[in-house]
């Protein structure tokens, strides 16, 4: 269920987590799936006898569909929205890095923090969060974003 809060209160969580989403099982199917998706079959997510001489010696998630699977993380992550707007619209990202690789059998999930909010123009606010994708048992994370949502009122 999404927190619906007025534009002051967006604004006042800067710096703070708003939400974590649920766990998300990277199988070999679903990279296999966003493999034909995306034209990528590089062996090494999709040939798992040839991934076990690599340095993971597995396959691993292509960082694209990692990073597809935001409105995944944010379906589940409670993310607050503002009270009044007409729509969201996804307006991208900036410092999007792939920290690490997402081995097959992983679960992964995103954490949230709310970074800014600006009136880009009368009725048009536009929310940065900070998104970052933990693999469940590593210490370091799969990838690092910030996420802009313009909402229109």
């Amino acid at each position: 269920m999404t927190s619906i809060v007025t534009l002051d209160e967006l604004a006042a969580m800067a710096g703070q987590t708003i939400g974590v989403s649920d766990w998300e099982l990277i199988d070999q199917q679903r990279i296999d799936r966003f493999a034909d998706l995306a034209h990528d079959h590089l062996f090494i997510h999709v040939d798992p006898e040839r991934a076990k001489d690599t340095p993971f010696g597995t396959t691993i998630a292509h960082g694209f569909f990692t990073l597809s699977l935001m409105t995944a993380f944010m379906a589940t992550a409670d993310l607050p929205e503002p009270a009044g707007q007409q729509y969201g619209l996804n307006y991208g990202t900036d410092r999007l890095r792939f920290l690490a690789p997402v081995p097959v059998g992983s679960r992964v999930r995103a954490r949230f923090r709310a970074l800014s909010l600006v009136e880009k123009r009368p009725g048009e606010w536009l929310e940065t969060r900070e998104m970052v994708v933990e693999i469940e048992g590593h210490e370091t994370p799969a990838l690092l974003c910030e996420w802009m949502m313009l909402w229109r009122f």
